[in-house]
């Protein structure tokens, strides 16, 4: 049976390799998704078989339950709101790992009154720290997204000093529980600490910037499963665990990159702090206004069309109607991009799963090294939402807090549409100089509404 096990437990890491590679191509992504959840699948049921302290009946009965749940917030959940499903799910996965430490940990001390190997031990309060962190600080990523709390930057006096004296007090406790298996105050002082951390390292982190953190916390729910194997000794959650792990702390360093910023930064909880510091009003910039009907002839009698999508976009949930003004661009002959940055939005991946729903074939959909080239050629950007990603300041102002982000050259192309409910800033608090250029033209509205009126317009022509 051993064997047996094992053997899924290969099968199930080898689709995870596969499903996590075929990631990588927009065209194979679903294939991919389908190959990891089949691995998944394998390696629970091969878990499953083992299991004889709880019955089959009672795992049963709670898997119905998750996926009930599971499947009503499936088809609830806007995908605007998917940002905060990600950052729960983070949490949830971190909380998994934590409980399962935790009672690991009980089982062996208080029940069966047994010593722990120094792995295990280790592997307990490893889970128990990243776990913790994990829980909280997502639950704090959550609330910040759902505009439950303040999305800026919450700050004190001392905040990296106390994060260091608990981060301290923590190994302390840690080596302590070590040479002490048996005192349970022990491991409670590791739990305060690590729920606290989470939250004190993540309340710091301004709302623009948490798709970084979004993909940090991810990172760190995989290190916790990871943990959580050596625990259980389970071959199968060590390789997910890792998988998780490497890659989230891989797409973390891409996206700190595009946004400038060091990932020490992030993991001393200090990320967007310095980018939400407003640089002083300055003096306002004059702006172009366009209205629906130029707007419209504007799109009729151009070449080619890049749209930079924003987070704008997503709460306007304007994507389909986008759709619809590339379907009646197309049918003009002009050429239909759009341009994703890294960090666009309030998670990885955002821009492109909003436009995916609105069934944008991939290829249209170009990355911001890809893309940044063609900007001088472009007969007219359209800017749906997105302010500090097209922002010239990072270029050429180094007093900007955004001095030095890689940005859309949008300001470049021949003539920019800029769709935007108000002047108001974006959420590194500073102007937009792009707004004031003489190529520029501000479309105030609602983009949804705004944009429907042009399509409307365009089908009239």
């Amino acid at each position: 049976m051993s064997i047996a096990i094992e053997l899924a437990y290969l099968i199930a890491s080898v689709l995870f390799v596969l499903g996590m590679k075929m990631m990588n191509k927009t065209k194979s992504a679903r294939q991919g998704n389908r190959l990891s959840a089949l691995g998944m699948f394998i390696a629970i049921v091969a878990t499953l078989v083992q299991i004889d302290a709880i019955s089959l009946v009672e795992i049963l009965g709670c898997i119905v339950l998750g996926s009930a749940i599971g499947l009503y917030y499936a088809n609830k959940v806007e995908m605007t709101k998917m940002p905060e499903m990600v950052a729960i799910f983070n949490g949830f996965g971190g909380l998994a790992s934590f409980s399962v430490a935790l009672s690991d940990y009980f089982l062996r001390t208080e029940v069966n009154m047994e010593s722990i190997e120094l792995v295990t031990v280790i592997s307990i309060i490893v889970s128990v720290f990243i776990g913790g962190l994990t829980f909280t600080g997502s639950l704090i990523a959550y609330l910040k997204l759902n505009g439950n709390i303040s999305g800026s930057p919450i700050t004190f006096k001392g905040q990296h000093a106390i994060n260091l004296v608990l981060f301290l007090g923590f190994l302390t406790a840690a080596v302590f529980t070590v040479m002490d298996q048996t005192d349970p105050m022990l491991i409670i002082i590791l739990i305060v600490i690590a729920l606290l951390l989470g939250v004190l390292t993540v309340i710091p982190i301004g709302g623009a910037d948490m798709p970084v953190v979004i993909s940090l916390l991810n990172s760190y729910s995989g290190m916790a499963a990871c943990a959580t194997g050596f625990i259980l000794n389970n071959n199968v959650l060590i390789v997910a665990g890792s998988l998780v792990g490497a890659s989230g702390i891989i797409l973390t360093q891409i996206m700190c990159k595009a946004m400038n910023r060091s990932l020490i930064n992030v993991l001393l909880g200090g990320f967007g702090q310095t980018v939400n510091e407003a640089q002083g009003d300055g003096p306002s910039i004059t702006v172009k206004e366009i209205g629906v009907e130029e707007t419209a002839m504007l799109f009729d009698g151009v070449s080619s069309v890049i749209v930079v999508p924003g987070y704008g976009m997503a709460v306007a949930q304007a994507q389909h109607v986008i759709r619809e003004l590339m379907e009646q661009c197309e049918k003009r002959k002009i050429d239909f991009k759009f341009a994703i940055h890294p960090v666009a939005g309030r998670m990885p991946g955002h821009m492109n799963v909003l436009l995916a729903e609105a069934n944008i074939s991939y290829d249209k959909l170009i990355e911001m090294d890809d893309i940044n080239d063609e900007f001088p050629n472009t007969d007219l950007v359209l800017i749906v939402g997105a302010n500090d990603v097209v922002n010239p300041a990072a270029r050429n102002n180094p007093q900007s807090p955004i001095y030095g982000m890689p940005i859309l050259n949008a300001d470049k192309a021949r003539t920019v549409i800029v769709s935007k409910r108000s002047m108001g800033k974006g959420y590194a608090g500073v102007e937009n100089e792009l707004f004031g250029y003489p190529n520029c033209l501000m479309l105030f509205g609602d983009a949804k509404q705004t944009i429907t009126k042009v399509v409307s317009e365009m089908k009239e022509m």
